[in-house]
């Protein structure tokens, strides 16, 4: 169903046509109208006036009964990371990581129960999951979660878990409360993340904090690569070193822009 604000200032038009962008799933680039107000819960007429303008706009394309979006609704989440200033400080950080490692390198954010990939330099390699700018996985199964979740008060914590997951993905991993909180607790106190095949088969990372000038932690960052390729031993002892390097640089740096006055 679309969502409905309780505020006065609440504009439903554009919170519908926000629900129509986001009603195209992975595997579903064309839609058709039915299909569209099926998944939104929007009337037919109203599922067609929001297509017709965002068409208009350039977001849509539509193929006699069929819609899908084009590319420039990119530019509605390049906007938030550009806002931020941090793909432009963490790009060149992290395209020399990748060089030194051999393996991708990407940033996310924490975006309720989940993480969302707001940066990332990939490597040609076979991996079990793919991974895009925007897309989303559970946080409690991946080190770029790990690390986030472990910033967050408890109360906030608490709070954030008890979201459901919209990625449409079950990870292979499904702590109890108690292994839970003990994972989060280690990954406090040494500064850093691992995960282990817990999302996926095959897929196995470590990820570090990127902070802001005051120590907040805004983001993380993470070296990812196949377990069949690259073993526990390999990943800790050469590329998290190098990680943590990537990440204390691209820390200092966004705190250093941020102390910039800007108009």
């Amino acid at each position: 169903m679309p969502r409905r604000g309780a505020g006065p200032d609440f504009i439903e038009a554009l919170a519908r046509g926000l629900e129509v962008i986001a009603a195209f799933r992975p595997g579903q680039p064309q839609m058709s109208l039915s299909q569209i107000a099926d998944a939104t819960g929007l009337a037919r007429p109203t599922a067609r006036r929001i297509l017709l303008t965002l068409e208009e706009l350039g977001y849509v394309r539509s193929s006699e009964t069929r819609f899908a979006l084009t590319p420039r609704v990119l530019e509605l989440g390049v906007a938030y990371v550009r806002s931020m200033g941090l793909w432009d400080i963490a790009r060149p950080h992290m395209e020399r990581l990748v060089e030194q490692t051999g393996e991708s390198c990407s940033v996310a954010q924490l975006d309720g129960s989940d993480i969302i990939y707001v940066a990332r330099v990939a490597v040609a390699k076979l991996v079990t999951l793919s991974v895009q700018i925007g897309t989303r996985f559970p946080a409690l199964q991946t080190s770029l979660g790990k690390v986030l979740l472990a910033a967050l008060p408890a109360e906030d914590l608490e709070r954030v878990l008890t979201e459901p997951s919209r990625s449409g993905l079950t990870p292979s991993w499904q702590p109890r409360r108690q292994e839970r909180d003990i994972e989060l607790r280690e990954v406090r106190a040494r500064g850093w993340a691992l995960t282990d095949e817990q999302l996926a088969p095959g897929i196995r990372s470590v990820a570090a904090p990127l902070r802001d000038g005051s120590g907040r932690v805004i983001a993380a960052v993470n070296v990812n690569c196949h377990a069949a390729e690259t073993s526990l031993e390999r990943l800790v002892e050469h590329h998290l070193p190098l990680l943590l390097q990537t990440a204390e640089d691209i820390s200092t740096d966004f705190a250093r822009l941020s102390a910039v006055p800007h108009r």
